[in-house]
């Protein structure tokens, strides 16, 4: 039996706006689950929906396969972290971690016993006796986590946690959460529209769009098999390249050039004669140079981005735009020609109607 369930969880809000369409999710014990996509995809809705702050429309949640809807944030022995730190200003770090305890009314020794333990876990035992202001954005964010974390409860919900941050601290922190989640095993959900933070942190990803379910699955089964366009669209840095084409005499023309679909819909190569595709293939699969079992193709070269690990090319095919990801000591010039490759098995194919992905 999963820890947590949501049975066709949908939200309708008095005006008739829909905000989450039949949302399905089975989640075990202990696992790391991030709900990501872009902005108004109903994500952080259906985190509070699961904390007990927003009512369920329709649909059941249940906890341990019992039925949850009607209990309250306390009931359901839940924590969450916002994207505010809401820590009081007055209080020490130690009386900010140690409130939740003090409310239940756990006696002094307990507390101290606990709040030393949940410090020392999350590096802040030198900045127990400093007020908020005197911390910086990281630890500031350490201490709303040890806040929840100190509770003991069932579940960790954390909403886009990370967002106030700088890019040096948002990258520190990320480790750290992780780090965290496998020393205490809290079964958590975490909502962030940053794919990097979900990929890097996600035993499973929830992707979703216009508050429907997309995909559920692995970082590396959403990475290299996503089931339509928005997900191979939003899942990778620089996002996939996509060209949409018909299929004329088994070929579709990109860049100029009409390329074979034979090496990948085989036999079924004839159904979509005359029908519209879309052609997709990531930045960092392409290889420089002309490659056996692989798309050749030219471009221009518009410009370059030097980012030290790889560098981004962005190129012109004729009237179609993509991005290549390419070795920094192959980095080509500004406005040259050059001449790439893509894998036949790097290449994805796409529904042009439905956008999914054709297997």
């Amino acid at each position: 039996m999963a820890y947590l369930t949501l049975k066709n969880i949908n939200k309708i809000y008095p005006n008739g706006y829909h905000a989450v369409h039949n949302f399905n999710l089975d989640m075990e014990k202990g696992e790391f689950i991030v709900f990501v996509g872009p902005s108004g995809c109903g994500k952080s809705t259906t985190l509070r929906m699961i904390a007990g702050l927003e009512d369920i429309s329709n649909g059941e949640f249940l906890i341990n396969g019992k039925r949850a809807n009607e209990q309250g944030p306390r009931e359901r022995g839940v924590a969450m972290v916002f994207q505010s730190y809401a820590l009081y200003p007055q209080m020490s770090v130690y009386d900010n971690i140690a409130f939740g305890l003090e409310l239940q009314g756990a006696d002094d020794d307990y507390i101290d016993e606990k709040v030393r333990n949940t410090a020392r876990i999350l590096g802040l035992t030198d900045y127990l006796d400093r007020l908020p202001r005197a911390l910086s954005g990281g630890q500031r964010q350490r201490v709303a986590i040890g806040r929840a974390l100190i509770r003991k409860v069932g579940i960790f919900l954390m909403d886009e946690p990370l967002s106030n941050l700088d890019a040096k601290q948002r990258v520190t922190m990320r480790s750290e959460i992780t780090q965290i989640h496998r020393e205490t095993g809290a079964t958590t959900i975490y909502v962030t529209h940053d794919q990097t933070e979900a990929m890097t942190m996600a035993d499973r990803i929830v992707c979703m769009k216009d508050g429907y379910v997309q995909q559920v699955g692995t970082p590396r089964e959403l990475y290299f098999d996503p089931v339509n366009v928005f997900v191979a669209g939003f899942i990778g840095e620089p996002p996939m390249n996509f060209v949409r084409s018909t299929v004329k005499s088994g070929k579709v023309r990109i860049g100029g050039k009409d390329l074979d679909l034979a090496p990948k819909l085989g036999k079924k190569l004839g159904s979509w004669e005359g029908k519209e595709i879309v052609f997709g293939f990531r930045p960092e699969s392409v290889k420089l140079g002309e490659h056996k079992e692989a798309y050749v193709m030219d471009a221009d070269v518009e410009l370059t981005e030097m980012l030290g690990d790889n560098t981004n090319v962005y190129i012109k095919m004729q009237e179609q735009n993509a991005i290549l990801k390419v070795d920094p000591h192959d980095t080509p010039e500004v406005d040259t020609r050059i001449v790439f490759s893509i894998p036949y098995e790097s290449v994805y194919l796409f529904d042009g109607a439905t956008e999914m992905v054709i297997k």
